[in-house]
């Protein structure tokens, strides 16, 4: 209760310094400001927030964002990251980067379905660069590189062996890799009508500075429908498959309502499927649903166990009009007991 209090409190204050007037010639301000919040029962409850600069290199490109955000929650966890990302020369060239750290203490009753309770701490350095180079009306191909130091050790004894004979130790390991999408979106914020396909891999190679050789391919696929009034029908359908990955690079629950590294399982498959009802010019309800399955074996998604629905509902305030740049809140139910209240920048897809 004192977390919606909080959330609602942050939401009509930014409602409020939004809508404060700038006179009738006044442009958006290129500076961005928006509050960022989350509660579940594994990582608890979590504040921060996000600042961020646009700019549009041309008149054909979309706008472009760089920012920086930071959360700390009750568990003294916390997450530090710069991001940005880049479209220039008419939307020929899309450049996106990220450099994250981060401690994430995790108190688990039952750790990946071993029943176990389980306390662990998360240390996390990661490094992403992606460039994409349009080829044609709809298609862009470029390269990713990712390089990540991820360590996973127990808060005690019993945690700590339990982590070890699992060998969720987690990884050190550069990888380097090929991208190709297809993206026919009216627009990159906040999509109203068209399509997205990402196909992708990554090699960890010891070659390139890290401790493990592994690889991963993943297939993404949104598409939004526009009907109504302004409201838009969206959804989206993934897969991540690794191969020879140590267990701490396995796939995991992408969706709202789980915790990520909650549960593992080499492969992963989803489904989501989400209605955007618009209320206002800058004011939307959302209702979503979907449900993922974690395999490591072609027909595992036979039994009911490795199946990881969610049900969820959130309410949608458009921050910048002109850039379609919006703050949600959001509440998701799973199985389990698993749920979580998330205040966050953007919509998920």
């Amino acid at each position: 209760m004192i977390l919606l209090r909080l959330c609602l409190g942050l939401l009509l204050t930014v409602v409020a310094w939004t809508a404060w007037p700038k006179g009738p010639d006044s442009d958006e301000s290129p500076w961005l400001l928006a509050p960022l919040v989350s509660s579940d029962p594994k990582v608890g409850s979590s504040a921060g927030v996000l600042g961020g600069y646009l700019h549009r290199f041309d008149e054909q490109s979309p706008t472009s964002t760089f920012g920086v955000s930071g959360t700390y929650s009750d568990t003294d966890s916390y997450v530090a990251a710069l991001f940005g990302q880049a479209y220039f020369g008419a939307d020929r060239h899309r450049w996106s980067g990220l450099v994250a750290t981060g401690k994430i203490r995790n108190d688990y009753e039952d750790f990946l379905g071993t029943g176990l309770p389980v306390q662990t701490t998360d240390d996390l350095r990661l490094g992403a660069l992606r460039y994409l180079r349009r080829v044609s009306n709809g298609w862009l191909v470029g390269l990713q590189l990712v390089a990540t130091n991820y360590l996973i050790s127990g808060d005690d004894w019993f945690s700590q062996q339990v982590v070890e004979t699992l060998g969720l130790t987690g990884f050190d390991s550069n990888g380097l890799g090929l991208v190709a999408q297809y993206d026919t979106r009216d627009h990159q914020n906040a999509p109203t009508r068209g399509s997205r396909l990402v196909l992708q891999n990554l090699a960890y190679r010891e070659a390139l500075g890290g401790d493990e050789d592994f690889d991963t391919y993943g297939i993404k696929y949104h598409q939004y429908l526009n009907h109504g009034a302004g409201h838009v029908l969206a959804w989206r359908a993934m897969a991540r498959v690794t191969d020879g990955a140590p267990p701490g690079a396995y796939s995991s629950i992408p969706t709202r309502g789980y915790v990520r590294g909650g549960y593992l399982a080499k492969h992963m498959i989803a489904l989501e499927v989400e209605e955007r009802f618009r209320l206002a010019p800058r004011w939307a309800l959302a209702g979503f649903t979907g449900a993922t399955c974690l395999l490591d074996a072609v027909g595992d998604c036979d039994a009911g166990e490795n199946w990881f629905p969610m049900l969820g509902a959130g309410v949608i305030f458009t921050l910048k009009p002109r850039e379609r740049i919006v703050i949600r809140m959001d509440y998701a139910v799973g199985k389990s007991g698993n749920q979580g209240f998330y205040m966050s920048f953007g919509h998920p897809f």
